[in-house]
């Protein structure tokens, strides 16, 4: 997996230019809970490479993403955990007690845990997490050692990764393979790049406090945290290095 993370990193950035804020806060052995917002499809992809190299992790993904061939080795090799889709019904009341202690098992072997929250695209340049339980649920019962990193990623609000094109959530595969045809489009080298900012910041005091109080007001206590400088605006990038620079207008749904 290492040869992968680095010829991936390296794939990655042709087209992305990665600033990195607080990486201090990764710089020990302790387990951590990384609660990252999701601005698009292209976010786990970053964050994997930028984890990996600090400490083993866990990613917790969505079940439709274990039904790509290639997609599905990689979480397989990661020991990612997955999320059925609930809309799908036949729900297993006993689910998330399944998946905390599959979680719970890796942060007692001193992993890290990667969690996305609000478990969807953003829209409109903001997060919301509304009811969703996966962060609340695990933070309520980790070991106390457990540092709780939360991530703010900018930057990809207006890529073609996110909702703001479209309003409605990109297929990934199809996106994916667009990726692949502007990447050699370009010859590589000359791939226009998105600048991009992960900002790393320790809140496990603030996270132990807002949990016992329950799950609304612990997201919301996420939300503040991700959208605390507003909503962001748009970036576009040209996909391609020889056409005029793109002039697109965000649509929110």
């Amino acid at each position: 997996m290492h040869f992968y993370r680095i010829l991936y990193s390296l794939i990655l950035s042709a087209r992305y230019k990665v600033e990195i804020k607080g990486e201090e806060v990764l710089a020990n052995d302790l387990p951590k809970l990384i609660l990252p917002n999701h601005i698009s499809h292209i976010d786990p992809q970053l964050m994997s490479i930028a984890l990996y190299k600090h400490s083993e992790f866990v990613p917790l993904v969505a079940e439709r993403f274990f039904k790509i061939p290639v997609i599905k080795w990689f979480l397989k090799n990661f020991k990612a955990i997955k999320i059925p889709d609930f809309k799908k019904g036949g729900r297993d009341s006993n689910l998330m007690q399944k998946i905390n202690n599959q979680l719970l098992d890796a942060l007692n072997e001193n992993k890290s845990v990667l969690i996305f929250p609000a478990g969807q695209l953003s829209s409109g340049g903001i997060e919301r997490i509304f009811n969703k339980q996966s962060a609340h649920s695990i933070v309520s019962i980790m070991p106390e050692k457990t540092r709780v990193i939360g991530v703010r990623i900018t930057g990809l609000w207006g890529s073609m990764w996110s909702k703001s094109w479209n309003g409605h959530r990109p297929e990934f595969l199809s996106t994916y393979l667009m990726a692949v045809v502007y990447y050699f489009a370009n010859l590589i080298i000359f791939c226009p790049r998105r600048k991009i900012t992960i900002e790393y910041i320790d809140i496990t005091e603030g996270a132990k406090q807002k949990a016992p109080e329950g799950r609304k007001i612990f997201n919301t206590f996420l939300e503040d945290f991700y959208n605390e400088n507003g909503p962001e605006k748009p970036t576009f990038v040209r996909h391609l290095f020889f056409f005029p620079r793109i002039k697109n207008k965000v649509i929110v749904k």
